[in-house]
C-alpha cells in the first residue's frame, strides 16, 4: 500500500501550493566543459541551460548548506541600504578554519531577515561576490509553514522525544511537510548553481534539510554529500511515529557520510534503518557502513567542538575585564554556580531551580554562601511552550528566593536579556560550578566553553590576581541526556530528573578538594582543546573524501521517483543477468550444470517452510527435460520435507543440508558425502541453543540429521541481532574442540559438520560430470545467501579439463544487488523464475523422454558416488 506522503515530489512542489513568488535567476558563472547527470528516470542526459558547466580553473569548493548563513544583516534606517557581516559565534563560520586550504568555502542558507524581492538579485551578488554566500530568500509563508511549522512543531519536539500526543503539541499537518520539502528544493536549486559535481564537496547540517540529499541526488547522481544532524536523533519506538519517517530515513540514505554527535544518536538512526528498512550495518576497521542499493554510506560519530580563538579573543576583550572586575567584587566571598540555557522546554531550567532548594535545604550552611546565576538566552521563535516555561521559571525562582533569601542575598538570579558572548565568559571564569540539566539536548557546547574560561588568560590573571602558573579548577554537573556528556568523563552526570541526586551533584562539586577540581579540570581542558570544531570539520572532511573514494570505479544509475529516489551502484563487473545474454551461451552449449538455491532463489525467503508453487515444479520439470541438462538444487534443508516437495521432479538433483546428503534423482538413493557419523557435538550445542531460543521471543531451534539451526528472522531485529551475536560467540567458545564450523547466516546460527559446503556439492557433480567425459561447456548457479558464496567460489576457481576444446561459460549469480563474488546478480526471486522459463523455451523439443530412459543418462553419475 503506497503512503499518502507526497511520493511524487514533482507534484508536491509544483502547482501554487503556497502561491510562493519565484526566486532569483540564476548567479551567472563561467562555463566549458559539460558534466553528466541522471534525470528522474534515471538515463544520463545533459543538462540543456548549461547549469551543470563550470570553468575548468576554478578551484574545488567545499559547499557549507544550513538553514541560516553565517552572517548578521542590518539596514540603515537613513539610506536603507544593507550591511552584512560574519557572525563569528556561528558554528558554521568557525568550522572554516578546519577544512582544506586548496578549498573555497561557500556557504547557502537563509538570511535571519527579509529582503524585498526588488533587492533580492543584488543583495545576491553582493553576497557572492564579498562573503562567498548564497541566500534562498524563501518566501516568508513559505519559510513560516517550513521552520515554524514543520521543524520546530514537529521534527524538534519529536527529536527531542515528545509525541505528537503529548499537551500543547501538534498533530501531524500535510501543509507544513509540504512547505518544508518546497524549501528543501529551493536550498537544492541554489547548490545547483554553484556546484561542480566533478571536483566540490556539499556539507548539509541539521534537521532543517534532511531531504536535500534526494534532491541533490537526484540531480546529479555522482555528488559528494555529507550530511550532519545536530540535535539528537530519537529511538526508533519514537522515530516511527512520524509519518513520513521512511521518506525521511531514504532520503538521509542518498547521503554518502551521515555525522552525529554520539553513538546513542547513530545507534537510533542504524536501528530505524534496520526495522523500517531491513538495512544491516558493518563496522570494518573503525567504521561503521550501511550497505544501501550498492552504495556504502559511512555513519560518523564525532561531537562538534568550540573555537578557541573566539574564546580566547573573548577572554581578552576590555569589557570581559570590566564585567569579571564588576562580577568579582558584587559577588566576593560568594561561591558562584553558573547556567546558561536556551529558553525552551528541554533546557530544564525549572528542574536545576527546584535541585538548588532541594540543596539549600539539605545543607543549610550553604545558605548565603552559593548563589546560581542563570543567564536564559532569548528563544529562537515565539511558542506558547516557550512562555509557560519562562512562567514557571520565574514562579519557581520567586518561591526559592523568597524562602532561602536573605538581605541583600538570593540563591537564584536571573538574566533573561541578551547577554554579549565576552560578558558569558566573565561568568564563566568566576563560577565555581557549571551547571547543563536539559532532559534532552543535541550537543550543547557550555561545559566546553566554561571549561576553556576556567582555563584563563593572562589580562584575566592579572584582574583576578592569578599566578600564570597557578593550578586552574573546574566542577561541571551535566545531565546524561545531552551530547557533550560521553565526552566529559571527569564530569558529575546526572538524571536531570531525579531532583536529590541533582542537589546531591551540586553539593559534591562546590565542597569538592581543590586537588581533585584540578584533576577534573586538566582531563577536560585537554579533550576540549584538542577536540575544537576545527578538528572536527577537518575530520568530517577527511570521511567524506574517503565515502566518495570509489564512486567513479562504479556504474550508477538513478531510480524510484519522489522521495524513493534512490541510486544504484553497481561495479563495473557486476551487472544484471539478462535472458537476452545468457539464452545464446545457453544454446551453443551441449552439456549443462544449473545449480539453484532454494530459499530467497526460487521462492522468497520466508519464516514458515513453503512447498514450491505448480508454476515452480513446472519450470524445473521443463528444464531438466533437456538431455544436456543436469539440475541440482543445493539447499540448506532437510532431506524429508525436499524430498516431498519435489516428488514430482523426477530428474531433478537435490543436495540437501548443505549437501551433507545428495541423490541424482528421484528413483536413486541418497548419499552421504561425509564418512564421520559422530555427533556428540549436538549434546553439547543443543541445550545452548534452546537457552537462547527460551530467552528470544520469535526464535526456534531446527534440528537436522548433520546440523542444528538457531532461527531469528521472527525476532525482534535488534535483540535477535544481539543474541545471534551472543550465541555464535557461545557455541564457538564450547565446541572449540569438536569437528564442526558455526556459522552466522540469513536470520540463522548454523553448526554443522566440517567440510560440508554447497561449494563441495559443486565440485563434486561437476568433477563426475568430467570423470564421466561429460564436462560442462555451461555452468550456471544463482543463490541469495551467505552460503551459496562457496558455490560461487567453487564454480569460479575451479581448475576445469585441459582436454576441453575451450573453458566452460560461467554465470555466477546473485539474488538482489550486494556486495558477493558472483558476476551477475537478479533483482528477486520472479527475475530467476523469468529466467529460468527463458532457459527451458530455448530448450525446445530436446527431451530425455525421446530418446531413452532418464536413468540411463544418470547411472553414470552414481558409480563413483560417496
Amino acid at each position: 500500500m503506497v503512503a499518502r506522503s507526497c511520493l511524487n515530489l514533482l507534484d508536491l512542489v509544483s502547482g501554487d501550493m503556497l502561491n510562493a513568488p519565484q526566486t532569483p535567476r540564476s548567479l551567472p558563472r563561467v562555463m566549458t566543459d559539460p558534466v553528466i547527470m541522471s534525470d528522474g528516470d534515471g538515463k544520463q542526459s545533459n543538462d540543456d541551460d548549461g547549469s551543470s558547466i563550470f570553468s575548468s580553473e576554478q578551484r574545488r569548493k567545499i559547499i557549507i548548506v544550513s538553514n541560516s548563513l553565517p552572517l548578521n544583516a542590518k539596514r540603515d534606517k537613513v539610506s536603507g541600504r544593507w550591511s552584512f557581516s560574519y557572525d563569528e559565534d556561528s558554528i558554521f563560520w568557525q568550522l572554516k578554519d578546519g577544512l582544506s586550504p586548496d578549498a573555497d568555502v561557500v556557504y547557502v542558507g537563509s538570511l535571519n531577515v527579509d529582503i524585498d524581492s526588488r533587492e533580492q538579485e543584488k543583495v545576491s551578488l553582493q553576497l557572492m561576490e564579498e562573503f562567498n554566500c548564497l541566500p534562498t530568500f524563501i518566501p516568508s509563508e513559505l519559510y513560516k509553514q517550513f521552520h515554524d511549522g514543520f521543524c520546530k512543531q514537529q521534527l524538534w519536539p519529536l527529536f527531542h522525544y515528545r509525541l505528537p500526543m503529548y499537551p500543547g503539541n501538534r498533530r501531524f499537518d500535510r501543509l507544513q511537510w509540504q512547505a518544508y520539502v518546497s524549501a528543501n528544493k529551493i536550498f537544492a536549486d541554489k547548490v545547483m548553481e554553484v556546484l561542480n559535481p566533478e571536483d566540490d564537496y556539499v556539507w548539509v547540517h541539521d534537521y532543517h534539510l534532511m531531504v536535500l540529499p534526494t534532491f541533490l541526488r537526484k540531480r546529479c547522481n555522482r555528488v559528494r554529500l555529507g550530511f550532519f544532524l545536530h540535535s539528537p536523533f530519537p529511538s526508533s519506538e519514537i522515530y516511527k511515529t512520524l509519518p513520513v519517517r521512511g521518506e525521511i530515513l531514504k532520503a538521509l540514505l542518498n547521503a554518502d557520510l551521515v555525522g552525529f554527535h554520539t553513538f546513542d544518536y547513530a545507534r537510533h538512526f542504524l536501528s530505524c534503518c534496520r526495522r523500517m528498512l531491513g538495512l544491516e550495518h558493518e563496522s570494518k576497521r573503525g567504521y561503521i557502513g550501511l550497505e544501501y542499493f550498492g552504495r556504502t554510506i559511512l555513519i560518523k560519530i564525532l561531537p562538534a567542538g568550540i573555537h578557541m580563538g573566539r574564546l580566547q579573543s573573548a577572554l581578552d576583550h576590555p569589557s570581559s575585564s570590566i564585567k569579571v572586575r564588576e562580577i568579582h567584587q558584587q559577588f566576593k566571598g560568594k561561591k558562584l554556580i553558573v547556567g546558561v540555557d536556551d529558553m525552551d522546554v528541554f533546557k530544564g531550567v525549572s528542574l536545576k531551580f527546584l535541585a538548588i532548594e532541594q540543596l539549600l535545604q539539605q545543607y543549610p550552611e550553604l545558605q548565603g554562601e552559593i548563589i546560581l546565576i542563570q543567564i536564559l538566552n532569548p528563544p529562537s521563535s515565539a511558542h506558547k511552550d516557550v512562555d509557560d516555561a519562562r512562567e514557571e521559571t520565574y514562579i519557581t525562582a520567586k518561591k526559592i528566593n523568597e524562602r532561602f533569601g536573605l538581605e541583600g542575598y538570593e540563591p537564584i538570579i536571573i538574566i533573561d536579556s541578551h547577554v554579549p558572548f565576552y560578558e558569558k565568559a566573565a561568568y564563566y571564569s568566576l563560577a565555581e560550578c557549571c551547571i547543563v540539566n536539559a532532559v534532552r539536548d543535541g550537543l550543547n557546547l557550555v561545559p566546553y566553553k566554561y571549561t576553556v574560561c576556567r582555563q584563563g588568560s593572562s589580562k584575566m590573571d592579572e584582574i583576578l590576581e592569578i599566578g600564570s602558573d597557578s593550578p586552574r579548577s573546574s566542577a561541571l554537573v551535566i545531565s546524561e541526556f545531552i551530547g557533550c556528556s560521553p565526552s566529559l568523563s571527569g564530569a558529575i552526570r546526572v538524571n536531570p530528573w531525579d531532583i536529590d541526586a541533582v542537589a546531591e551533584a551540586l553539593n559534591l562539586a562546590v565542597t569538592m578538594p581543590d586537588r581533585e577540581k584540578q584533576f577534573r579540570h586538566e582531563k577536560h581542558y585537554r579533550y576540549v582543546s584538542s577536540h575544537d570544531v576545527a578538528y572536527w570539520a577537518r575530520s568530517f572532511e577527511q570521511d567524506l573524501v574517503l565515502s566518495c573514494k570509489d564512486q567513479h570505479r562504479k556504474r550508477c544509475w538513478g531510480i524510484g521517483f519522489g522521495l524513493n529516489f534512490r541510486i544504484l551502484s553497481l561495479s563495473p563487473t557486476f551487472r544484471k543477468l539478462s535472458i537476452e545474454h545468457i539464452v545464446p551461451a545457453y544454446k551453443r552449449s551441449s552439456c549443462r550444470a544449473i545449480f539453484l538455491d532454494y530459499d530467497g532463489t526460487i521462492v522468497p525467503q520466508a519464516s514458515i517452510a513453503k512447498p514450491p508453487s505448480p508454476e515452480v515444479i513446472s519450470v524445473l520439470n521443463n528444464l531438466c527435460s533437456d538431455l544436456n541438462n543436469t539440475v541440482f538444487i543445493v539447499s540448506g534443508r532437510g532431506k524429508p520435507s525436499l524430498s516431498e516437495w519435489f516428488d514430482q521432479c523426477e530428474n531433478l538433483g537435490i543436495a540437501a543440508e548443505h549437501g551433507y546428503f545428495i541423490r541424482w534423482g528421484k528413483d536413486t538413493n541418497w548419499q552421504m558425502s561425509h564418512t564421520d557419523t559422530d555427533f556428540a557435538w549436538k549434546r553439547i550445542a543443543e541445550p545452548v541453543m534452546k537457552s537462547y531460543m527460551e530467552a528470544t521471543d520469535g526464535s526456534s531451534v531446527e534440528t537436522k540429521e548433520s546440523a542444528l539451526v538457531w532461527h531469528y528472522h521472527d525476532a525482534d531485529p535488534d535483540f535477535g541481532s544481539w543474541q545471534a551475536m551472543e550465541l555464535l560467540d557461545h557455541l564457538e567458545n564450547v565446541l572449540a574442540n569438536e569437528p564442526v564450523v558455526v556459522k552466522k547466516g540469513q536470520h540463522i546460527i548454523e553448526v554443522k559438520p566440517q567440510g560440508i559446503t554447497k561449494g563441495s556439492v559443486a565440485q563434486e557433480v561437476l568433477s563426475t560430470l568430467t570423470k564421466r567425459d561429460k564436462s560442462p561447456d555451461f555452468v550456471l548457479c544463482i543463490g541469495d545467501d551467505r552460503s551459496d558464496e562457496d558455490m560461487f567460489e567453487s564454480i569460479l576457481t575451479k581448475p576445469y579439463s585441459a582436454s576441453s576444446s575451450s573453458v566452460p561459460e560461467i554465470f555466477a549469480c546473485t539474488v538482489g544487488q550486494k556486495p558477493s563474488k558472483a558476476r551477475y546478480y537478479l533483482d528477486d526471486t520472479v527475475d530467476v523464475m523469468t529466467l529460468l522459463e527463458g532457459l527451458g523455451t530455448a530448450s525446445g523439443s530436446k527431451s530425455r523422454y525421446s530418446t531413452e530412459s532418464p536413468f540411463e543418462e544418470r547411472e553414470v553419475c552414481f558409480e563413483n558416488d560417496v
